[in-house]
């Protein structure tokens, strides 16, 4: 029997995700859902926004930071994005030890689909309680060979199309015979306050844009204004109006960097009604001003 070191596996997924990795940050892969994720340098601690993933990291670590909580994830170590919540984080590579990695997208319904096909009862415990949104966990035997075949297929594309659905669906099965089970059972068990939650923040993220009212994603929720209003921000740290308000910033922020837009553009883009309220909340979020974001680009460019 040969035993396989954790740095030989760590070397297996680099070389998988290497040559799929073209141009830094998140790169699609050509599959739904699938993205990689590379780095080359260090960058400083800064608001970030993932859509609910899985994040497996194979070179390089990350740090994170939501509320009072503080973790790291590395090599051989995926995350557990429950929730699309702001948090802020570091990276931690260079250009002789880069950082690699893979995103794969959580759908809600696929991952009911898979509970049901488990035949697993529903879990009390899942509803009373409030499961942190973000975790982190060591990639075990299943879930590594599971990626490994994903990242596989990835490199033929009729292997890519007709494999990769169902191999995105193994890696799903993968998370929930995991430690970090219970916070994606806790997606799905539509009585409980989580799923309730997830339901309305996919809604934030859909009409980010528009006026939107707390009883209006309390009724996506299916919750009273006051039951909504509490379970949201223990949830996500944060209250209705600071969320919308973090989601358009990081939403501009996004257009500045990879839209050619005027400030103004952007800012009626992400629902502001004043550009001047837009830059001042802009700066006040990010350290500095939409106009300095462009320069700051035009440098690292």
């Amino acid at each position: 029997m040969i035993l396989t070191s954790r740095s030989d596996v760590n070397e297996t997924l680099v070389s998988l995700i290497k040559p799929l990795s073209h141009t830094p940050g998140f790169l699609n892969t050509g599959l739904p859902g699938v993205q990689t994720l590379s780095w080359s340098d260090y960058v400083a601690s800064s608001p970030q926004i993932y859509e609910p993933s899985l994040i497996i990291l194979a070179q390089g670590s990350k740090l994170a930071r939501l509320g009072s909580r503080t973790f790291e994830y590395g090599a051989g170590h995926y995350l557990v994005q429950a929730l699309s919540v702001p948090f802020m984080c570091e990276t931690f590579a260079t250009p002789e030890e880069p950082l690699y990695g893979v995103s794969v997208s959580i759908d809600r319904l696929v991952l009911g689909d898979l509970v049901h096909a488990m035949g697993l009862p529903a879990d009390a415990s899942v509803k009373a309680q409030t499961p942190e949104s973000m975790t982190s966990a060591e990639l075990d035997v299943q879930m590594r060979e599971s990626v490994e075949r994903l990242l596989r297929c990835l490199h033929d594309s009729m292997d890519r199309q007709v494999l990769g659905p169902s191999l995105v669906r193994e890696v799903l099965y993968a998370a929930l015979r995991g430690p970090q089970a219970g916070v994606l059972r806790a997606l799905v068990e539509q009585q409980g306050h989580f799923a309730r939650i997830a339901a309305a923040l996919q809604h934030l993220r859909n009409h980010y844009a528009e006026a939107l009212s707390v009883d209006e994603l309390a009724g996506c929720a299916n919750m009273s204004a006051s039951t909504f209003h509490e379970h949201f921000k223990r949830t996500t740290l944060l209250s209705p109006v600071q969320y919308l308000k973090r989601l358009r910033l990081l939403k501009a922020q996004q257009m500045l960097i990879g839209e050619s837009m005027a400030v103004g553009q952007v800012a009626h883009r992400v629902g502001y009604q004043s550009t001047s309220q837009f830059s001042r909340e802009y700066k006040r979020y990010f350290d500095r001003s939409p106009g300095e974001e462009r320069v700051q680009l035009k440098i690292s460019a």
